[in-house]
């Protein structure tokens, strides 16, 4: 696997993918160019305001699609055999960050919450970059469950139940919940007992509800969500600007770059709100379109998850989808005030670089089930006129490139 396929964007190999493979990498690449213009349009005034260059965010953001462009094609081009054999380290290792994390002085505090890590300029979020294994581990052992002994299920459920208290203490509320339900629906999918899921449900409730009545800032949150004209100003100010640039794109929307809500009164409006300044440029129709690309995303996804024989790679397709519609979901409910307000960024959209990399490592992963699950050929009008012995080559040097 040669560096150059690892940044391209066009494999000359994707021609003998199976239909839905190519379909979810089209895609991914049409919801990562269309983030990027929103992006652009988003970060532009606070960009320019801060460091005299509109561009600042854009650039940066170009810098980390390159990366995760590289994650992307090396989960897309390898084995998936060979990739749950490395998860399991890889996930530790991040697990070992994000307790790291937690120390006094090593973790870069930012708006109260000390989830990054400095390795010179460049700011990382284990947090973040761990949710592709935590979907690969957890779909490892739960698709396993009645082969493994209960010494292994009870330390990785130990290992899981440690990312979660880690992620919470920094405190991260809100991607604790997104891992701890994709976990939950994981197992859920796997056939795990009704009775572990349900005692496991409870216990997430309880954790959530106890930090909530601990952390002041996650009980106003939910306060202001339930009527956030309560406080304008102050805890309510957020959903309120965001509410009023949704409402304002109306049918057709202001226009590309037209947003008046990103001009200092919608805050953080590049990484959580960024979905509530896409509907006030392109309104009601260019949201609905957006919602249909993801729908589209998560009907493939589910295609391919049911076709695919494996259990273990049936679970990482379901994973990987969890995580990349349902954290957009989670997102849009948080700009439109359906659910309370929580720092999950938009897939694809919102600036981050470690969310962009884990993202594309989440997409790579559900192309890669797609690659291998599928039972069908594509031939082509050539082939067909070929000899059998020379088909059989084709055929070969098909199986070979899905191998490789």
């Amino acid at each position: 696997m040669t560096l150059r396929n690892l940044i391209s964007w066009i494999h000359p190999s994707a021609k003998d993918w199976a239909i839905d493979a190519r379909l979810l990498r089209w895609l991914t690449f049409l919801w990562l160019l269309v983030g990027l213009a929103v992006l652009f349009s988003a970060s532009y005034p606070s960009a320019d305001a801060e460091f005299g260059d509109g561009l600042y965010y854009f650039k940066r953001q170009l810098i980390w699609i390159t990366l995760g462009m590289i994650a992307f094609n090396f989960f897309v081009r390898s084995p998936l055999r060979y990739i749950l054999k490395i998860a399991h380290w890889i996930m530790l290792m991040l697990l070992g960050l994000i307790l790291i994390i937690l120390i006094p002085g090593v973790g870069t505090t930012v708006n109260g919450a000390t989830r990054w890590l400095s390795l010179g300029p460049v700011p990382l979020q284990p947090s973040e970059l761990i949710k592709p294994f935590l979907i690969l581990q957890s779909a490892c052992i739960f698709g396993q469950w009645q082969q493994i002994s209960v010494r292994v299920r009870l330390f990785w459920l130990g290992m899981f139940a440690l990312v979660l208290l880690g992620i919470l203490l920094q405190p991260n509320l809100s991607t604790t919940a997104l891992c701890g339900m994709t976990l939950w629906l994981i197992a859920l999918a796997a056939g795990l007992p009704f009775s572990y899921l349900g005692g496991t449900a409870l216990g997430g409730v309880l954790l959530a509800t106890i930090s909530i009545s601990i952390k002041e800032y996650q009980r106003r949150r939910v306060m202001s969500f339930l009527n956030p004209w309560a406080d304008p100003m102050n805890d309510g100010y957020q959903l309120i600007q965001s509410l009023l640039a949704v409402g304002s794109g109306g049918t057709w929307g202001s226009g590309f770059g037209l947003s008046q809500q990103k001009l200092f009164y919608l805050p953080i409006q590049y990484t959580d709100f960024i979905f509530a300044v896409f509907a006030e440029e392109f309104g009601f129709v260019g949201s609905t379109l957006l919602l249909l690309l993801i729908v589209a995303y998560a009907t493939l996804a589910t295609i391919v998850a049911l076709k695919t024989r494996h259990p273990v790679h049936r679970l990482v397709a379901i994973g990987a989808m969890i995580v990349i519609v349902g954290q957009s979901l989670l997102n849009i409910g948080v700009a439109t005030g359906v659910l309370p307000t929580t720092g999950l960024p938009f897939p694809f959209f919102s600036y981050g670089g470690s969310s962009m990399i884990a993202n594309l490592c989440s997409a790579g992963l559900l192309i890669r089930v797609a690659r291998e699950s599928s039972e069908a050929q594509v031939v082509s009008l050539q082939a067909r006129r070929q000899s059998p012995p020379q088909r059989r080559r084709r055929q070969r040097t098909q199986l070979q490139r899905m191998r490789d």
